[in-house]
């Protein structure tokens, strides 16, 4: 259990596979192996938990990724052998208890969004307010998910040209932003993408998969999604927010105590255990 625990840790605070078995001493088929049993686990769990979330402020937001390869080397070898390309994952937060209501990796395109935004939607137990920002899937999404029954607003950014950035990775300067208001009636003062932004630069602080110039992305999609998982468990359960001082999910009334490393790694023994019986 020792290095187990020593061995998730790494993972979610954002270490390589490798530099991760490098520190521990474990072989990297087996912390992949333990990420798989865990990452199911702790997905099941979330599944199962995270039910009748009374959010009354809720902001979705999708965060770039790519698996084996970037879209544009990706050969068609890549694409029959496995997923490969660009992988956006969609994250929805509760603003008030900063809970992970869900996330969700998948394709940039309106049915995926549909998607999402419906488990979110079955996931909540009252109206709320939705913020996202101003991509046009989402005119469509929510209504699909949510029809209008929801106070929805985008929070749209107005970009320009940035002559001194580096136009390879820099991302062109903000010169401001535009509210607004798509369904129902949303409140101005909380129209806002500001939490969930800084919960995609969390994702890529503590998951090395998420990091930018680097080669530690995944290679395969299903290692992606269990890093997800784990990551979420963890951000939710384990990890004391530093603003609530307590973990989300107990600011949400979801659980009653800061869970530990080896209790998320019990999940995956619970989980044995119910299939066996």
């Amino acid at each position: 259990m020792d290095k187990k625990v020593a061995v998730i840790s790494a993972l979610v605070e954002g270490c390589s596979v490798r530099a991760t078995s490098r520190m521990t001493g474990v072989a990297k088929g087996t912390i992949l192996r333990l990420l798989a049993e865990v990452g199911t686990a702790c997905a099941e769990y979330h599944e199962a938990t995270v039910r009748n979330v009374p959010a009354k402020r809720v902001q979705v937001d999708e965060i770039w990724s790519f698996v084996g390869a970037k879209q544009k080397n990706v050969t068609p070898e890549m694409v029959r052998e496995r997923i490969a390309g660009d992988v956006w994952t969609f994250v929805a937060m509760d603003a008030d208890t900063k809970l992970v209501i869900n996330s969700m990796a998948g394709v940039r395109e309106a049915g995926f969004a549909t998607t999402f935004l419906q488990d979110i939607s079955r996931r909540l137990s009252n109206r709320l307010q939705l913020t996202t920002d101003g991509h046009k899937m989402y005119l469509y999404a929510v209504i699909d998910a949510f029809a209008d029954q929801i106070d929805y607003a985008q929070l749209v950014k107005i970009y320009g040209n940035d002559p001194e950035a580096q136009k390879r990775y820099s991302p062109a300067q903000c010169q401001g932003t535009k509210r607004e208001a798509i369904l129902g009636n949303p409140d101005p003062a909380h129209i806002s993408t500001s939490f969930i932004e800084r919960q995609n630069l969390t994702m890529r602080m503590q998951m090395r998969r998420f990091t930018r110039l680097t080669n530690a992305f995944s290679k395969r999609i299903e290692n992606h999604i269990h890093s997800i998982a784990l990551y979420q468990m963890h951000y939710n359960f384990a990890r004391v927010h530093q603003t609530l001082r307590v973990t989300p999910a107990m600011e949400a009334g979801v659980s009653q105590h800061v869970w530990s490393i080896a209790e998320i790694i019990d999940l995956s023994s619970m989980l044995h255990r119910t299939q066996a019986a």
